[in-house]
């Protein structure tokens, strides 16, 4: 199983996630976000794009280690570990 964790603001578009302790089962970034999508349909259309990969605005870590593969989301997330998920700020 694994903790999902996610900025504040993204609560604003899935309430059925705020105030929730997000422990979910998955092997890869892939497995875990699809089983937070079950939780609150629609979320992985928010964070990924029509090819499955991660939006340019949106940044996710595994632990203290940014995701490596933005594409497949192959990333291992261990058993116990902490899947971030937030928006990237960009701009100037």
């Amino acid at each position: 199983m694994a903790r999902v964790e996610m900025t504040s603001h993204l609560f604003r578009f899935f309430p059925a996630l705020k105030g929730r302790e997000i422990i979910v089962p998955g092997q890869s970034v892939a497995e875990v976000l699809a089983a937070v999508n079950e939780l609150a349909p629609g979320f992985t259309d928010y964070v990924l794009d029509e090819r499955g990969a991660v939006r340019r605005h949106v940044l996710i870590s595994v632990n203290d280690s940014m995701l490596v593969d933005r594409k497949t989301l192959s990333d291992r997330v261990p058993e116990g570990g902490t899947v971030y998920v937030f928006q990237a700020l960009t701009g100037g």
